[in-house]
């Protein structure tokens, strides 16, 4: 019988573990990673029958990840805040996680930084 391949995607290590486990257990074929750039480049290459994500990485364009799984379907634009909670994860990734340097290069105070980052649950 030939195995199930599965591409699991999320940044939560433990999330990671208690999801795979079984799986593996099961006897399926589960690639598990914490790095999106990882998961889509696997996708790239073919022999994945099903995916999993974590939809909260903060990093996650579900946009382009849409478009990798179907290619031809039409992908629906993000909206202004998904836009927004990526743009300020990777300003923050940019900086090392520093919020004032983030908030200079965003061209928004500190404290409506330190707003949107408990908005989108980036802390």
């Amino acid at each position: 019988m030939p195995s199930f391949h599965l591409l699991v995607l999320s940044s939560d290590p433990e999330r990671r573990r208690a999801f795979t486990e079984p799986l593996r257990t099961a006897g399926l074929s589960v690639l598990a990673t914490g790095d999106a750039e990882v998961a889509s480049q696997s996708l790239g290459v073919p022999g994945f029958d099903a995916v999993t994500v974590d939809l909260r990485m903060p990093l996650l364009d579900a946009g382009a990840l849409r478009a990798v799984i179907a290619p031809g379907a039409p992908v629906p634009p993000d909206s202004l805040d998904a836009a927004e909670r990526r743009h300020i994860a990777r300003t923050l990734q940019h900086t090392d996680g520093n919020r004032r340097q983030a908030a200079l290069i965003l061209g928004i105070s500190r404290s409506t930084l330190l707003h949107k980052i408990r908005k989108y649950g980036l802390e």
